[in-house]
């Protein structure tokens, strides 16, 4: 890629986002107002939380009725029977049940903590207990965000939808990349060069994750109100990819 420097800027001002806004025109007047234009070639990574909020991906748990299986896990991972339910309705596999820690493989494949469900900043509804799922379909969301910014602002923008996830054998939290439209997921180096002639056997960038984890930096973490990051500067020459080409398969999955 030859990439020396990147540019990233949080758009501030957005307001509270709420199920059937227009998430793009939102984010293209956010982008105008605070004089960071949207151009071609730019990068715009969104939060999750935001594309699931304008999605409208809430459900109450006061209405949710746990299975025979909840209850016990529950017990074993310390948490509400009716937010596990949900979690194993979102989920295909359960990988790690501990005292607080509840790990599975989202019906579409990412490994994380209780299948991505928040509960964390969301707006309070009197008689409801809301918890925010993951987006149906991140790729196709960030499908929908690209083609809505491009009608708003005229631009060709990649666009990444993020969310935080924990890694095994480090601690702490990183963005990386749920939804890629408009750009390389992952760039295969394979094949190729190193600078002493050596050809490369399994070199393969994670670009949009490492893209997400940057503008994780700059979007915060609790109260600042910032789920969109503009990147600019990117230069690549590889065809687009989706989010769904950073999943490394089931049978390759050495940590079960």
């Amino acid at each position: 890629m030859g990439q020396t420097s990147l540019a990233l800027d949080a758009l501030p001002g957005l307001p509270e986002i709420v199920p059937g806004c227009d998430l793009a025109a939102l984010l293209g007047e956010a982008s105008a107002r605070a004089r960071l234009p949207l151009v071609d070639g730019d990068v715009l990574v969104v939060a999750q939380k935001a594309v699931s909020k304008a999605e409208g991906r809430y459900l109450d748990l006061s209405r949710v009725e746990p299975s025979p299986e909840a209850p016990e896990l529950a017990r074993r991972v310390r948490k509400d029977p009716r937010f596990v339910e949900e979690v194993l309705r979102e989920s295909s596999a359960v990988v790690r049940a501990t005292a607080n820690v509840l790990i599975t493989r989202h019906r579409l494949g990412y490994v994380m903590a209780n299948a991505g469900i928040d509960r964390s900043n969301l707006p309070a509804v009197p008689g409801a207990e809301r918890i925010l799922l993951l987006p149906a379909d991140p790729d196709a969301s960030a499908r929908a965000l690209r083609a809505g910014l491009r009608q708003a602002t005229g631009a060709e923008v990649g666009v990444i939808v993020s969310d935080s996830f924990g890694r095994p054998w480090r601690v702490g939290t990183v963005n990386v990349a749920l939804g890629v439209a408009g750009l390389p997921a992952v760039l295969d180096q394979r094949g190729g060069l190193d600078r002493n002639g050596r050809r490369l056997e399994t070199t393969q960038v994670a670009l949009a994750d490492a893209l997400a984890a940057a503008a994780g930096v700059v979007m915060g973490e609790t109260t600042e109100s910032t789920p969109a990051v503009r990147i600019r500067g990117l230069h690549f020459d590889a065809p687009g990819g989706d989010g769904q080409g950073l999943l490394r398969p089931e049978a390759e999955d050495l940590f079960r």
